[in-house]
C-alpha cells in the first residue's frame, strides 16, 4: 500500500489547485483522476471568465497548464478510478482499481456531472452551442436565439440571466407547469425576451459545426417540430460524483458533501473542494479557491498530528 501525506480524489480545478498548494507546503501528495486532468474544463471549448486571460483560453489548454504546473512542483498524478474509501481511522484509506492508498488526510474533489438529455447530437455539439452552465457561456450568445431545457429554479433563474445577452430565450418544459418558485415564474413570464414551450421535449440537436436547430416533440399529441436556435442550455440538474463515499462523510439529500469554510467535512482529516460540495456557486474559479483552502487545512491538520506525537 502506498502511503502519502494527503490523497486528492479528482483532477479538476479544485483537485489541481489542491495539488499545487500541497506541493508548495512540501506535502507528499498524490492526485487520483479516472480521466484526464482538467475535469469539466476539458469539455469547455472556450473559457472567458477565468482571471488572467482577457482574450479567453481553451478548456483543454487551461487544464494542461494547471496539470503541468502541479507536476512541475512534484505532484504525482495517477490515472485510476476510486472505488471506495474508509475514513474511519486516523490513516484514511482510498481503494482504487489499481491498488490502495493511505494518508492521514484526504481531499475530495470529485466534482459533479451535469444531467444530460441523452439525445442525438448532444455529445457531438457540447461546447459548440450545447452548454450546461449559463454563467459560464451566456456571454457567447449576445443577440442570439437560444433555448433552455428545464423547469426548476436553476433553469428559470438562468433563463432570466441569459436574457441579458440573448435576443430570445425559449424555455422548453416537459410539463404544463413549472417547478420553479412562483416569484421566478412571474419574472420569467413578465420578461418580453422569454417564451415558454409547454409539454415539450427535445428529441435531437442538429448542426454541422455548431448548433443550428433542435427537434422538439409535444408530449400530449406526439407531434414533432423544429426550432432554429444558436444554442441550447441543458439545465435539468447536476449529480455530485460522491456515490462511492456514501456513509463516509455527511452529505445533503442530493449527495453534495457538507463542509465548513475551511473545507472540513464531518470526518477529521477529510476535506471537500469544488463542485462535489454543498455550495452556492459552482465555477472553475471557486473550485480552485476551495482546493487551495482544503490543502492548507490539510497541512495544518498534519502539523497538529505531528505536534501531538512530539
Amino acid at each position: 500500500m502506498k502511503k502519502y501525506d494527503t490523497i486528492i480524489i479528482g483532477g479538476g480545478p479544485a483537485g489541481l489547485s489542491a495539488g499545487i498548494y500541497a506541493m508548495r507546503s512540501r506535502l507528499k501528495a498524490v492526485l487520483i483522476e479516472k480521466f484526464m486532468p482538467g475535469g469539466q474544463m476539458m469539455v469547455a471549448d472556450f473559457i472567458e471568465n477565468f482571471p488572467g486571460f482577457p482574450a479567453g483560453i481553451g478548456g483543454p489548454e487551461l487544464s494542461m497548464a494547471m496539470a503541468d504546473q502541479a507536476q512541475s512542483l512534484g505532484l504525482e498524478i495517477i490515472a485510476s478510478d476510486c472505488i471506495s474509501a474508509d475514513f474511519s481511522k486516523e490513516q484514511k484509506l482510498v481503494h482504487t482499481a489499481d491498488g490502495d492508498f493511505s494518508a492521514p488526510t484526504a481531499i475530495i474533489a470529485s466534482g459533479a456531472t451535469p444531467r444530460r438529455l441523452m439525445v442525438p447530437g448532444e455529445d457531438r455539439l457540447t461546447g459548440k452551442g450545447v452548454s450546461y452552465c449559463a454563467t459560464c457561456d451566456g456571454a457567447f450568445f449576445k443577440d442570439k436565439e437560444i433555448a433552455v431545457a428545464g423547469g426548476g429554479n436553476t433553469a428559470i433563474q438562468d433563463a432570466i440571466f441569459l436574457t441579458r445577452f440573448a435576443k430570445k430565450v425559449t424555455i422548453l418544459h416537459r410539463r404544463d407547469a413549472l417547478r420553479a418558485t412562483k416569484i421566478l415564474q412571474e419574472r420569467a413570464l413578465r420578461n418580453p425576451k422569454v417564451e415558454i414551450a409547454w409539454n415539450t421535449v427535445i428529441t435531437e440537436i442538429k448542426g454541422k459545426q455548431k448548433v443550428e436547430s433542435i427537434t422538439v416533440k409535444n408530449v400530449k399529441d406526439a407531434s414533432l417540430g423544429m426550432l432554429p436556435v444558436d444554442g441550447i442550455f441543458v439545465l435539468i440538474g447536476t449529480d455530485p460524483n460522491t456515490e462511492f463515499l456514501r456513509g463516509q462523510v455527511v452529505m445533503d439529500p442530493s449527495g453534495y458533501i457538507i463542509t465548513n469554510e475551511e473545507m472540513e467535512t464531518s470526518m477529521p482529516g477529510v476535506y471537500a473542494a469544488g463542485d462535489c460540495r454543498h455550495k452556492m456557486l459552482r465555477q472553475m474559479l471557486t473550485a480552485a479557491a476551495d482546493g487551495a483552502i482544503a490543502a492548507t487545512s490539510a497541512e495544518q491538520y498534519i502539523e497538529s498530528l505531528e505536534d501531538r506525537d512530539h
